[in-house]
């Protein structure tokens, strides 16, 4: 079974930091990439990073590259999202998807999380 659960969103001022987690189940985390996708209101959802479960090579979108690291645990399962210098215009639902993952793009999400919000506002 395929499952996914991120935590970790929240209200951060700008300038801080947030670490999103993705707890995905062993098949999730094993037989697929994990992507992040994020959706602010009235704008589509975009994918902004993903990681290989084959060899960990990753990908980020311009706009949170140099802001955002994405990795991987395999003691938890679990794809986290460390995002710092966080910005007004990165207030959003992020979403973990199974993905295709290279190092030049982010696609064909498959499997969904609920979503966790992030919010960045003084």
């Amino acid at each position: 079974q395929v499952q996914l659960m991120e935590s970790g969103g929240g209200l951060v001022q700008p300038g801080g930091s947030l670490r999103l987690s993705c707890a995905a189940s062993a098949r999730a985390y094993y037989y697929y990439a994990i992507g992040w996708f994020r959706q602010a209101p009235g704008k589509e959802r975009e994918g902004i990073s993903c990681i290989s479960s084959a060899d960990g090579s990753t990908y980020y979108t311009d706009s949170v590259k140099d802001r955002f690291t994405i990795s991987r645990d395999n003691t938890h399962n679990t794809v986290y999202l460390q995002m710092n210098n966080l910005e007004p215009d990165d207030t959003a639902v992020y979403y973990c998807a199974t993905v295709a993952c290279t190092e030049r793009s982010v696609s064909s999400p498959g499997y969904w999380g609920q979503g966790t919000q992030v919010t960045v506002s003084s």
